[in-house]
This record gives C-alpha cells, structure tokens and sequence, in this order.
C-alpha cells in the first residue's frame, strides 16, 4: 500500500510539470497533502493519539486546505490561470522530468539505501528535480510558488524514508515543512503584493 501511494505521489510530479493550468497545480498540491498524510499514517509503527493529531493538522489541515486555499485566492488575485505561453511544450517536459526520475534512481541506488526505503529516496529526489525544473521553466511567479512547495514536500517523504520506526523524526519533519511552507508562502504572497502595486501604477500612467 504505501509504495502504491509512493508511485501515485510520483505521478502527481510528473503531472505537475506538464499541465498548463493553475488551478490543476493547487488541486494536485492538495491531492499530495492527501497522500502524505496517509504515508505518515501507515509509516508510524508507535503511533499515539498525539502524533495522529499532529500529523493531520499538518497534512490534512495545514497542506490539504490552508496552502490551497491560499493558492486558489493568489489565482484569484492576479487573474490568470495559465503558465506563460513561452513555457516548455508538455511534451519536452515531459522528456526533462523522465531524465530527472532516471537522475533520481541513479542517486537512491548509489547511496546504498535500504530495498524498503529506496521508493521514498527515488520519489523524494524527483519531487527535489520537478520543484527545480519548474522554477527553471516557467516565468511566472505563481509556478515558482509551487516549485517551491514541491520540494518541500521532499522534506516530509525524506523524514518518512528515515524515521518510520521515530515518530519524533516525522515530527521534527513535519515541524519544518510547516515553517518552510509559511516561509515560502509569506516571501511570494508579498512579492505578488509588490507585482500587482506596479502593474497598478503603470496603469495609472
């Protein structure tokens, strides 16, 4: 089951990099909040009711409603919900994100990491390589927002891949998805701030 999630996780990256449309990147954001929560669900072998609540107040809560929520309001607010018409063709991106996953099994392997965590190294370096790749080729600012989220995401399957039998870990993990999250959106929230007062003076010109 959680190599399942662990693939359809992957496959969410590799949707990420090719769709056009800004509302698919907050659905698939949220839909990756989903599937992390029901990773640390199945990861923690010592679970207790604390952990539980403290993961799903992250994952659930925080990566699944607020930083959607938040993403859907900056669509709203700058009114557009497409990538740059110079982006890469989904196909060529396509080609990109497939070497970024041979890139990503290439390095899993040769850190001689463990057969049952080996699937998290491989999805948590390529989530690192599509964040990276989505910075890199798109102009707008929106998707670099969710570049950025994506490989935050990184921390917390990197954190399962490592301390699946350490609660504390996950949560120390999970502790600094959340500041980086709110980091993350804080800088582009004000940034997009700072984009929108220039357009409206340029306007007023």
């Amino acid at each position: 089951m959680n190599v399942l999630l662990v693939i359809v996780f992957a496959i969410t990256l590799i949707y990420l990099s090719m769709t056009e449309r800004f509302p698919i990147y907050a659905g698939l954001i949220a839909f990756q909040g989903v599937l992390l929560f029901a990773l640390s669900f199945l990861e923690l072998h010592a679970i207790t009711l604390s952990t539980l609540i403290f993961v799903a107040i992250e994952t659930l809560v925080f990566k699944v409603i607020v930083v959607p929520f938040l993403l859907f309001r900056i669509i709203d607010k700058i009114g557009e919900a497409r990538v740059h018409d110079k982006a890469l063709p989904g196909f060529y991106s396509l080609l990109f994100v497939t070497v970024g996953l041979l890139l990503s099994i290439v390095i899993s392997f040769s850190l001689d990491t463990k057969p049952a965590t080996m699937i998290y190294f491989i999805v948590a370096f390529f989530a690192v390589y599509t964040g990276m790749f989505m910075i890199i080729s798109h102009k707008k600012i929106f998707s670099h927002l969710v570049g950025f989220l994506v490989i935050e995401n990184s921390v917390l399957l990197l954190s399962l891949a490592i301390g699946s039998e350490m609660p504390m870990l996950i949560n120390i993990g999970i502790l600094l998805d959340i500041f980086v999250s709110v980091l993350i959106l804080g800088i582009f929230v004000m940034k997009l701030k700072q984009y929108a007062n220039e357009l409206t003076l340029l306007k007023d010109d």
